[in-house]
């Protein structure tokens, strides 16, 4: 490689000193640095954590460009490189020695009042929780077109094996390595013993999840979020259908150990 995009989270480099010192170790090996995403980066360095690994993919998803995260927050998954390896990870990056893993999305579309909202994409999951009071939502959980289950829980988490080690994990769901291709389904603080299971799907199942009618006249609050961002309000009768996103997301990958080293390293399991 050597054409970049530094994307760069403002308020983890504030005054932009990590940033400089990244463009101009690279213009010192002869490498161009972009000010803008074209046809011409062949690789993308994101500065932050997970979450601007999470904003810079759904972004940037259309151009199919490699991304690369330098982690400058806690814990992280997607972000591998540390702060002190960032030379030695772009001279990796400038030698080719790398390799490229394709990472699976998902695409929600929320129906409300009997409308289609716009479909958003996720890398990580979507998640249907409730906002404001507390209050238990009830579901009832379609796949390709037939009634799975019901669920009384606080929330549903759909997740990509990618966000496997986020929500879904906080949740009491299964870690699963990230370049398998299926679905997780993970309730949050089920009020059911039955249901309280995560429920792994296949990578071409249509799932559609339908808020039940409440139990009480009280008006409660639900919305849709797609990794995070971009929150829909829901009321008793909307749904939301998530299947698998057409699109992909390009992980650089420069270490030579396994998943199971990472969480390894990360988890200290």
């Amino acid at each position: 490689m050597r054409t970049f995009y530094i994307y760069t989270n403002q308020t983890k480099d504030g005054n932009g000193e990590i940033t400089h010192y990244i463009r101009d170790y690279l213009n010192l090996k002869g490498c161009f640095c972009s000010d803008s995403v074209d046809e011409h980066v062949e690789g993308m360095i994101v500065l932050g954590g997970d979450g601007t690994m999470l904003r810079a993919a759904r972004e940037y998803v259309n151009y199919h460009i490699p991304m690369i995260g330098v982690n400058l927050g806690t814990l992280g998954y997607l972000a591998e490189v540390d702060r002190e390896e960032i030379e030695p990870a772009l001279d990796s990056l400038i030698e080719n020695q790398y390799e490229i893993e394709s990472r699976m999305m998902l695409c929600g579309t929320a129906v409300v009042s009997g409308a289609s909202r716009k479909p958003q994409t996720a890398l990580n999951d979507i998640v249907i929780n409730r906002k404001g009071a507390l209050h238990v939502i009830n579901f009832n959980i379609y796949v390709n077109g037939r009634l799975l289950s019901t669920y009384n829980a606080d929330g549903m988490i759909v997740s990509t094996p990618t966000g496997s080690t986020a929500y879904n994990l906080s949740a009491g769901g299964p870690i699963v390595e990230p370049r398998a291709r299926l679905i997780l389904m993970t309730p949050v603080c089920s009020h059911t013993l039955v249901n309280n299971r995560t429920i792994i799907l296949a990578e071409d199942d249509v799932i559609d999840i339908e808020i039940d009618r409440y139990k009480s006249s009280e008006k409660r609050g639900v919305e849709v979020s797609f990794d995070g961002r971009c929150p829909v309000s829901l009321n008793e009768g909307d749904r939301v259908r998530i299947i698998r996103s057409d699109k992909v997301v390009k992980i650089i990958k420069l270490s030579e150990g396994s998943f199971l080293d990472t969480l390894r390293k990360k988890m200290r399991i």
